[in-house]
């Protein structure tokens, strides 16, 4: 049996994986990758890899979550090193937990190679910090696959009235509702918010406006995508640096 290594491959910025994540790749048997990696990293793989594709796209699923759990598996079983190529880290909303521990399960040998997630690096090349003094003392992670208004959400609303920035992970096809939530709990309707599409990538685009316009201006953006709300977003004007090379 070989070893698995649950690898992030970051935002998208092929020159954000890490050395280990880069060495890895070059040592692999298979790659068993997602939609959000850069298809330039498999470039970086010694001949006579093989590749297996397990993209999930919202409403379309190559796989369902517990046969990509036994695909890894069985390439285990096949394969001396297998990486599992995940976008961003492989521990934020990206079902790595699940797969380690259907792994070990299996008494399958594995390592987790955390990635740079999203929610910190795609704010940053839209010139948005998650923090910053006097603004943001902290922010929050959040999935924005889960509808606000399903029968028994596990977002806790409530807790959002802060000045936290929110950060709101695959939350595109949700951001009316996202919207109205927040002005819902208090929010004020001018609040600051940004849509930042493909991140880290030539094809980034970013979408400034506030809680009570930001579906408008956002339509029609491409996905990927994240939302950022909070008042950290109006340090776009002056920290934005990668949209100007």
């Amino acid at each position: 049996m070989g070893i698995v290594y649950l690898t992030g491959a970051g935002p998208g910025d092929i020159e954000l994986l890490t050395l280990k994540a880069h060495r890895v790749i070059g040592q692999a048997d298979v790659i068993i990758y997602d939609r959000l990696a850069n298809p330039e990293m498999l470039e970086m793989t010694k001949d006579g890899c093989e590749f297996v594709y397990v993209g999930k796209e919202d409403g379309r699923h190559t796989l369902p979550q517990d046969e990509i759990n036994e695909v890894i598996y069985q390439n285990a079983l096949k394969h001396n090193v297998v990486v599992r190529l995940k976008g961003g880290d492989p521990f934020v909303f990206g079902r790595g937990g699940e797969e380690g521990a259907y792994l070990h399960e299996r008494n399958i040998d594995f390592e987790i190679i955390p990635g740079i997630t999203s929610a910190v690096s795609v704010p940053a090349y839209a010139g948005i910090p998650v923090t910053h003094r006097g603004v943001a003392v902290s922010f929050r992670v959040v999935t924005g696959h889960e509808s606000p208004n399903k029968e028994v959400s596990q977002i806790p609303w409530e807790n959002f009235k802060t000045d936290d920035t929110i950060v709101f992970l695959m939350g595109l096809h949700n951001l009316r509702k996202i919207a109205s939530k927040l002005i819902e709990i208090g929010k004020p309707t001018d609040y600051p918010c940004a849509v930042i599409s493909r991140g880290t990538t030539k094809d980034q685009s970013v979408v400034v406006g506030t809680l009570a316009d930001i579906v408008k201006k956002a339509k029609g953006v491409p996905t990927p995508a994240l939302i950022i709300v909070g008042r950290v977003v109006e340090l776009r004007e002056q920290l934005q640096w990668f949209e100007k090379e």
